[in-house]
């Protein structure tokens, strides 16, 4: 019989077990078109830390930041086939695909991030997120998104009739189209890895985001004027592949959602930290930042309300979310 020497014998021994430790821990993918380090990448990372201490190392997320999977709208369809595991994806690339989740995308639907946090917390918020079901997602948590604002290459806005014939960058949202028609500007539907280089050569004016996406992009850079209307207060969320959901114990999918809840906090607690920091910085760098009178912004919106808010059920939304305190 032949005998492998003691200390090959002991090499291959640990090596099986090194083998059956890696083919026990099941690793998610998870997507997000933000660059590391920005406040969601870092707290599915902090998810993926808590989902392997709640399964005893059994499960691992690894997150590809900055598009690697694709812009938002290729990663949703990729997570529905279960080709992605996981996905941070604003609410607004969903477009009217989920009707409840449209609502978030109103303008000027949250008074406040207070009014966000306490509408996104309670039994609106689950509902909202129940709904995803219906499109094989299922949806795990809120992380904030900030205040979204226009800015342009141009000059300060300061009324509706400044936005008069601008070029400006939208998610692929009907909603986000609309709004920006209302207010008289030509609304540009774009991925966001390429707002950058269309603002440089002029294909459009100018885009609309929150502090941290402004700063960490490079688009304060070529877009030195950014106008607090605060327009849009849109929900990020995590979702989960339903296919991948469906195929979990039940024990585990307890473990996701803690996880997921446990992330929230952590990722409320860095957007609060980076929008100090990214507020700072492109002020330094240079960029004016104005206040807005924002009555006659919200004055414009009628028609917007008027024709995504249609619906009983979704008139019965609206009303729940304005009356929470």
């Amino acid at each position: 019989m032949f005998h492998l020497p003691k200390l090959a014998a002991t090499a291959l021994v640990a090596a099986t077990l090194m083998v059956s430790t890696a083919s026990a821990q099941t690793v998610l993918r998870s997507s997000d078109t933000h660059p590391d380090g920005y406040p969601t990448v870092e707290a599915v990372k902090y998810f993926g830390e808590k989902l392997s201490e709640l399964t005893d190392g059994r499960y691992a997320v690894e997150v590809f930041h900055s598009a690697q999977l694709g812009e938002e709208k290729d990663t949703i369809e990729q997570t529905q086939f279960g080709v992605i595991d996981l996905n941070r994806i604003s609410i607004g690339a969903f477009g009217t695909q989920v009707p409840a989740a449209t609502v978030t995308q109103l303008p000027y639907i949250f008074r406040s991030a207070d009014h966000f946090h306490h509408v996104l917390d309670g039994p609106i918020g689950d509902e909202i997120l129940a709904a995803f079901d219906a499109v094989d997602l299922k949806a795990l948590a809120y992380y904030d998104g900030g205040a979204r604002s226009f800015y342009n290459s141009g000059k300060p806005i300061n009324s509706p009739a400044d936005l008069e014939g601008m070029k400006l960058r939208v998610m692929g949202s009907d909603i986000f189209v609309d709004m920006v028609k209302a207010l008289g500007g030509n609304a540009t539907p774009m991925p966001y890895g390429e707002v950058y280089s269309g603002i440089q050569t002029g294909v459009i004016d100018g885009a609309e985001n929150n502090y941290p996406s402004y700063d960490t992009a490079g688009h304060a850079e070529v877009a030195k004027y950014y106008s607090l209307d605060e327009h849009l207060m849109v929900p990020e969320v995590l979702v989960m592949s339903k296919m991948v959901w469906d195929g979990l114990t039940a024990e585990d999918q307890a473990a996701v959602m803690e996880a997921a809840k446990a992330s929230v906090g952590k990722e409320r607690e860095l957007w609060a930290a980076q929008e100090l920091v990214s507020k700072a910085k492109v002020e330094a760098g240079g960029s004016i930042i104005n206040e807005v009178d924002k009555a006659p912004f919200i004055a414009a919106m009628g028609p917007v309300y008027d024709k995504y808010v249609t619906d009983p059920a979704l008139k019965d939304l609206v009303a729940r979310i304005q009356a929470t305190e």
